[in-house]
């Protein structure tokens, strides 16, 4: 396994701590940066992405490491499920999205709480499909946020996980690195008052163990017929399994 990433290296909180403090500080500022840097693409990835789940119809969804909600309002508008339980470590984050819960008048069929993405206060057995959109790099430990997902889901049920990714292929690896090296930092220093997050995200993708071997990782905990799918020239990729 690839060494932790911290956000704050200098600092002697664990990672967890660290992620949380670091969502709080860049939450308000976390979706705009968030499509501006993307140029807007990640919107296409997260539809994608929840189109894994059409032919499972889920009617009770978690969403782990929700953030500011983006995925699940995604996920409510393609898929029609009764009820989306979102969960984050970081309490601003979450903030921004009750907001938009209220304000699009969803508190009947989405809701947030504050929670361990690896120690989920949920039974064995929940939930008819779990969902992570950029938020596995973040776990202190991804072996065990990958286990306790596959312990809240119903058996049968499907993961859907949306992760950034490292390509392969020149020019597009060549212009990806530098992006991510020197522009993203930059626009981050810009707009955020945290700069450290946006030279730890390049960071946690680089040292994420993307492709086949988060896909062997995923076989490990106990998912079955694990699949993945580079988008965008192996900028993203999304990973399916099935308990």
């Amino acid at each position: 396994m690839s060494k932790t990433v911290r956000p704050y290296q200098d600092s002697d909180t664990t990672k967890k701590e660290q992620v949380a403090s670091m969502f709080n500080n860049i939450s308000g500022t976390y979706d705009f940066l968030n499509h501006f840097l993307s140029m807007g693409i990640d919107r296409v990835w997260r539809k994608k992405a929840i189109k894994e789940l059409l032919t499972d119809k889920p009617s009770y969804m978690l969403d782990v490491a929700t953030g500011t909600g983006d995925f699940a309002f995604e996920a409510i508008k393609i898929l029609k499920p009764r009820k989306v339980v979102g969960v984050d470590i970081s309490a601003g984050m979450l903030g921004i999205a009750d907001q938009k819960i209220i304000k699009r008048k969803m508190q009947d069929v989405f809701e947030v709480r504050l929670g361990d993405s690896e120690k989920l206060l949920f039974d064995n057995d929940s939930f008819d499909a779990v969902t992570v959109a950029f938020g596995v790099r973040n776990f202190e430990d991804l072996e065990k946020g990958l286990s306790d997902m596959l312990r809240v889901l119903k058996p049968g049920a499907k993961v859907v996980i949306l992760e950034f990714s490292k390509p392969k292929v020149f020019p597009v690896k060549q212009a990806y690195n530098f992006y991510f090296k020197y522009i993203t930092p930059t626009i981050g220093r810009i707009f955020s008052k945290d700069s450290s997050a946006y030279t730890y995200l390049p960071e946690s993708v680089a040292s994420f163990p993307d492709g086949e071997s988060f896909d062997l990782l995923m076989q490990k905990v106990g998912f079955k017929n694990t699949k993945y799918r580079p988008l965008t020239f192996g900028i993203c990729s999304i990973y399916t399994g099935i308990k």
